[in-house]
């Protein structure tokens, strides 16, 4: 099973990583899936004090903020115990084109960790988190596209994202 996913992925990978935009629009497409580092949420914490108010935007942080760890937690214990090699590492064919944060690929923490935050605010006030939950899945499926990430780290880091925002949801609730 795990011999099916991994061929899989790599059909995927070698297929979108050898198709481009224009130059013009790969630089686009870069400067767009770096915001995914954590760039584009002081604009959006700024945004959402704008529109709740400052007292309004606490709860929204804490349990963000929550959410965030528990990504980290579950982050850190699957990456380091399935250590899979990222696209590029695994294949001569497909070419990283943005900087990886790390050695490993799975799973997306760039998704994981920004869809445990999307979620939480989108929970909160959801007329302003759903295009929080755009972003995460942007950011990774076009890492995929820029060779170091593989589709299924990007699948699994959606729904460890999920996973996560409910946990630290279920904590918000124990302890408030």
């Amino acid at each position: 099973m795990l011999k099916k996913i991994a061929d899989f992925d790599n059909r995927v990978s070698v297929y979108w990583t050898n198709r481009h935009f224009s130059p013009k629009a790969d630089r686009w497409l870069k400067f767009y899936v770096r915001l995914g580092d954590g760039y584009i949420w002081a604009l959006f914490v700024l945004f959402i004090i704008w529109r709740v108010g400052f007292d309004n935007f606490l709860p929204i942080l804490w349990q963000a903020l929550m959410a965030l760890a528990m990504s980290l937690v579950i982050y850190e214990v699957v990456k380091l115990n399935t250590k899979r090699p990222r696209p590029f590492a695994a294949n001569p064919q497909i070419k990283a084109e943005v900087p990886p944060l790390d050695k490993y690929s799975f799973p997306s923490g760039h998704t994981m960790n920004n869809l445990a935050v999307a979620s939480a605010v989108t929970f909160i006030v959801p007329q302003y988190g759903w295009v929080m939950l755009l972003l995460p899945l942007t950011w990774g499926l076009l890492r995929v596209y820029f060779g170091v990430h593989w589709l299924t780290d990007i699948v699994c880091g959606f729904l460890l994202g999920i996973l996560s925002f409910v946990l630290g949801h279920l904590l918000w609730i124990a302890i408030f």
